[in-house]
């Protein structure tokens, strides 16, 4: 295998590039600390593969995107499915992006043998290109794919941004497999943080296309990583995959599959709902609305329209876990659907298909958008903004009693795509430019708290901002150094918050190390144990592995600056969870009772008091 990382740094400015070479574990591993380093010496933008990319392993082909990112206003890491293994042929390890282009461009790299990485900058008529086919970001994607496929010897992929990328600190960066010469359905995203409006605000670059012929030392030996595994699980790599990634395929026990379908399936009384307002229903109502508009509705759609034909994909690797959920051009996953469905009070699959493809056609972050909309249509309901304000010409149905599943959902989704219209045209008082933080405080100013009460977000610095993952769990609203992903603990079970603060710093060194190495989470059950042994076995670096994970965590929280909660719906998300602990799920346990009395004797006291115990469990964990 071999020993170092190669860094291609391009200039966007002046089109120099160069490739520099850094040891493996001396001290950095992969494209997260690698590029933190770069992050902070070059305030470069760095898009990479782990050190098993290419091999056998699956899941091992993850496209890991890092830097300062505008959303969370801090060092931010998000990850793409499936990319780093068409990026592995270019025989480097990260891309390193400085400087900013005078026009907007497209980054074409290539590798055709050799040595030689041929990099070029061109400029492209990014309005003209956002109307071509299927529109946006997808448009765009095409518009470079007919340009430069010819060039190519083997299949190449695109990440490219949309529209959202230019009029907001939430745009995402967008990819898809290439099959047979056309985009396919199963788009894959760096969403989470704002990397595509980095990309195209920072350094003017609105698409990278990239491939070649280059073959290196990836690991390609079966019967030898057979060996350990047999060694530790008494199975074969395939057998332990196909049963770690059961849920993201067909998880017999629920009858569904994928994040959608599981999730649905079990999250009963703890549904989210109408902008997070369900955690002030009944149980009863909760229950009803699960039963009825899930069950009964959105998640029987699904299973009938994509389990049961099994319309499904990989992110562009061979896997297992086939992931990708489809009914004909709309992807399905949990968090959009979640945000972009229920939240935003839409309970229909057509309706949420055509929410979710606007949104994802104008390059959004997907979960942020859908975080934003649900905000925006309860100040609607509420009546706090009035829908001239906001550039709409109706309010949203918020209200369970006499819901319509169909009609009023597609209403809703007429509601929530004028809504992105007017984000992307900045109608109305919907200048997103510098986020919907700082949206939120200025409307705040002008109108009254009402109105940036309902916004759930988490907040760092003094305009980063994230939508939580959507799981009622105080974890999800964690003092985390980067929230939004999965560095933090989202079970539903009770824990104190020191402790909680405790799990949440363990489970970012685990997340951090996969990322770290290019992995999918969706194998973790074996990946998070086995990476480790099989660094070892490959570089003999277990223990520095290890060390440099913990060392680039710390580093990563020595620069945390997580604010505390500010809005009432944030307080009120951390408190009805832990009386719902005790009321509907009969917890007794005594720290429970002690901070129930907290918050029923001052609430916004005991949320300080909550808040900073989870925040001094994560810093005495990482200290």
């Amino acid at each position: 295998m071999d020993t170092h990382q190669r860094v291609l740094f391009v200039d966007a400015g002046s089109t120099y590039y160069r490739i520099d070479r850094y040891p493996v574990g001396d001290p950095f591993f992969g494209p997260v600390d690698l590029g933190m380093h770069l992050s902070g010496k070059h305030h470069a933008l760095n898009i990479g593969a782990g050190l098993l990319a290419g091999s056998i392993f699956p899941g091992s082909n993850r496209l890991v995107v890092c830097g300062h990112a505008p959303a969370w206003n801090g060092f931010y890491v998000s990850t793409m499915g499936g990319a780093a293994l068409i990026f592995d042929n270019l025989g480097i390890n990260l891309l390193s992006l400085v400087g900013r282009a005078p026009l907007p461009s497209v980054v074409y790299l290539n590798r055709r043998g050799g040595e030689h990485i041929e990099v070029e900058l061109a400029p492209v008529d990014l309005p003209a290109a956002w109307q071509t086919g299927r529109g946006g970001l997808y448009g765009l994607m095409e518009h470079v794919l007919d340009r430069y496929a010819a060039r190519y010897e083997t299949v190449p992929r695109i990440l490219a941004v949309g529209p959202a990328a230019a009029e907001t600190d939430f745009g995402a960066i967008g990819s898809a497999p290439i099959v047979d010469g056309q985009l396919t359905h199963a788009d894959t995203w760096a969403g989470r943080g704002g990397f595509g409006s980095r990309l195209l605000q920072m350094h003017n670059v609105c698409a990278i296309i990239y491939g070649g012929t280059h073959v290196d030392e990836d690991f390609r030996d079966r019967k030898v990583a057979d060996e350990w595994f047999v060694d530790k699980y008494e199975k074969k790599l395939k057998a332990v995959d196909f049963e770690a990634t059961t849920k993201y395929r067909f998880d017999p026990g629920f009858e569904t599959g994928g994040t959608l379908g599981v999730n649905y399936a079990k999250v009963g009384g703890r549904i989210l709902y109408f902008n997070y307002r369900s955690i002030f229903a009944p149980e009863e109502e909760r229950r009803y609305v699960h039963e009825h508009f899930i069950v009964k509705h959105y998640l029987k759609q699904f299973n009938a329209e994509t389990i049961e034909t099994k319309q499904q994909a990989t992110c562009g690797e061979p896997c297992a876990a086939v992931c990708k959920k489809l009914r004909d051009e709309f992807k399905k996953d949990f968090e959009p659907y979640q945000t972009m469905g229920p939240l935003v009070g839409i309970f229909d699959q057509r309706a949420a298909e055509r929410l979710n493809h606007h949104a994802d056609a104008y390059g959004f972050d997907a979960i942020s958008a859908g975080g934003v909309l649900g905000w925006l249509m309860d100040c609607l309901d509420a009546g706090t903004l009035a829908p001239a304000e906001l550039g709409v010409t109706d309010r949203p149905c918020f209200k369970v009693d006499g819901f319509d599943v169909v009609a009023d959902s597609a209403h809703n989704a007429d509601v929530g795509v004028q809504l992105l219209d007017a984000m992307i045209q900045r109608r109305g008082v919907l200048d997103l430019r510098s986020g919907a933080r700082k949206l939120a405080r200025r409307l705040a100013r002008d109108k009254g708290r009402a109105v940036r009460d309902p916004f759930v977000y988490t907040a760092f610095g003094r305009n980063g901002w994230m939508v939580p993952n959507q799981y009622w769990t105080p974890g999800v609203l964690a003092p985390m150094p980067a929230m939004g992903r999965y560095y933090m603990y989202y079970g539903y079970d009770f824990t104190p918050p020191r402790s909680l603060g405790n799990i949440c710093a363990g489970l970012m060194q685990d997340e951090l190390t996969l990322d770290n190495l290019g992995y999918c989470r969706f194998h973790r059950s074996w990946a998070q144990e086995m990476l480790p042994e099989i660094m070892e076995s490959l570089y003999g670096l277990k223990q520095r592995l290890l060390e440099e994970s913990r060392a680039t965590v710390q580093r990563m929280s020595n620069r945390n600056a997580s604010n505390y909660w500010e809005t009432q719906r944030c307080v009120d998300f951390v408190h009805t969870f832990l009386r719902r602990k005790r009321d509907v799920e009969g917890e007794s346990r005594p720290e429970l009772g002690e901070w129930l009395a907290r918050f029923d004797a001052d609430k916004h006291d005991a949320a300080i008091a909550f808040w900073y115990e989870v925040h001094r469990g994560v810093m005495e964990s990482l200290r």
